[in-house]
């Protein structure tokens, strides 16, 4: 393998955005060092995400994940083509959370009233694309005092809401080993679904 890119003790999402400019030059094989199973996790997510299978390999106490393009034939290639065509440039709309509770002022009423917003929102039929959770709103996914909040985004997720949670936001706050609900993501995620919706609620 020729290429190996270091991305030993860089922060996400750089792991993510070096290994996404290498797919997007047309790179077929390559490696990137990393030092943590989070950022694995985000490669991994972009390899599939993007047509590449990833693997980790154990490289004295760091992870060398390769990344190799899979091979696609004609109908697949016409598939995803006719997907993308079919997609509006910016549909639907995403709730940005990035703190545990609503509003300023009184913790205890801004804690109340994120329960009965994920509850109001999960008897909805107009459902958010995606709930974006970042700073100390990753609290709402993890620790067991919001577990009443946790249930109502499990609703929101078994119908079909993405719930994606910033993977650094996780580690900050010593959280990574205890989310209950959504998906560990980063920045680069993040940023991409927000540019993605027509609309974006922050609470």
């Amino acid at each position: 393998m020729e290429i190996i890119l270091d991305a030993l003790g860089k922060a996400c999402p750089t792991p993510v955005i070096m290994a996404k400019k290498e797919i997007e030059s047309g790179n077929r094989l390559f490696g990137i060092k990393v030092d943590n199973e989070i950022a694995y996790s985000n490669l991994k997510e972009l390899a599939t995400n993007r047509g590449y299978h990833a693997e980790a390999k154990a490289d004295g106490g760091h992870f060398l994940v390769v990344f190799e393009a899979q091979e696609q034939d004609t109908c697949s290639y016409c598939a995803e083509a006719a997907q993308i065509i079919a997609q509006k440039p910016t549909a639907g709309w995403a709730v940005f959370v990035n703190k545990p509770t609503i509003g300023h002022g009184s913790d205890e009423l801004g804690g109340n009233l994120i329960k009965m917003f994920f509850y109001t929102l999960a008897q909805s039929d107009d459902l958010p694309k995606y709930v974006l959770f970042m700073n100390s709103g990753v609290k709402l996914t993890a620790m067991d005092e919001y577990e009443e909040v946790a249930g109502h985004l499990k609703a929101l997720s078994d119908k079909g809401c993405k719930l994606l949670v910033c993977g650094t936001c996780l580690n900050y706050f010593g959280l990574a080993d205890q989310v209950k609900v959504g998906t560990v993501s980063n920045m680069l995620d993040i940023t991409d679904k927000l540019k993605e919706v027509a609309k974006v609620i922050t609470v």
